[in-house]
């Protein structure tokens, strides 16, 4: 099962799943999910179902569960992949985003963990990813909501792997940087320049990385590893005092 498949990295997801001769559930709020199915299953000989359904409300992962029960589908691989990318003061946005995006990010993610993780430990395998980032470690403005959100997806996944692992069931955190999918306002050909040198990378190059690491049963994977690495020690030393007064000079 993959959510936020109708676009971006869920489509990679469910693209390479299906390479790998799984059948899929594909789950999103934009109907162009019904097209990825319908592409996924002509190209790799698969079943590929679809789920319309707004994962960011309070009852969706207990929704979606049950739905998954009445229809006899049993989750082996669970990707949570649905998210917003956001660069915003917190409080500038509506009390209806707020509460969308803790839901997108938090409560849906982690309830489904909890409720199909339990299926997963009784059967004795299961594979579980969790799309977090690395702004899970960059508490810096316009970011709060959005870097919060992803450090409890972070360290959630990580006891949920130390959980679960001596049951066979491996779950991974995914943590990655700049990825290509169109979410950056930025001119294409400083874009072509980013993959160019590796700060940034494609879906494809990202979801591989992480297929590969969850089914090595690792706890986590960063990509790209090296210039993630190097932004986050950069952001480290940043004191809270030179943040402010970037602000007020609108550097950033």
């Amino acid at each position: 099962m993959v959510t936020g498949a109708a676009t971006g990295m869920g489509v990679e997801y469910a693209s390479q799943l299906a390479a790998r001769g799984y059948n899929l559930l594909l789950v999103d709020i934009n109907p162009a999910v019904e097209q990825v199915a319908c592409q996924v299953a002509e190209c790799f000989g698969i079943t590929a179902k679809t789920r319309l359904m707004d994962l960011g409300t309070l009852d969706a992962a207990e929704d979606l569960y049950n739905y998954c029960h009445q229809e006899d589908i049993p989750v082996e691989v669970l990707i949570n992949n649905a998210g917003v990318y956001h660069d915003k003061d917190i409080v500038d946005d509506t009390v209806a985003f707020t509460r969308t995006i803790l839901h997108l990010h938090v409560t849906t993610p982690a309830m489904l963990c909890r409720l199909f993780g339990k299926d997963m430990r009784r059967r004795g395998k299961g594979y579980i990813l969790n799309v977090s980032s690395i702004t899970k470690r960059i508490a810096v403005q316009r970011l709060g909501t959005y870097g919060s959100t992803k450090a409890f997806l972070s360290a959630f996944t990580r006891s949920l792997h130390i959980e679960l692992k001596d049951y066979g069931v491996r779950v991974l955190a995914v943590h990655p940087g700049a990825v290509d999918t169109g979410l950056y306002s930025i001119p294409r050909w400083l874009t072509k320049a980013g993959l160019a040198l590796g700060v940034i990378v494609t879906p494809r190059y990202l979801v591989q990385r992480a297929l590969n690491a969850l089914f090595a049963g690792r706890a986590s994977v960063t990509v790209p590893w090296l210039w993630s690495k190097l932004l986050l020690l950069g952001v480290a030393l940043i004191p809270t005092a030179l943040l402010r007064l970037i602000r007020k000079t609108k550097l950033f």
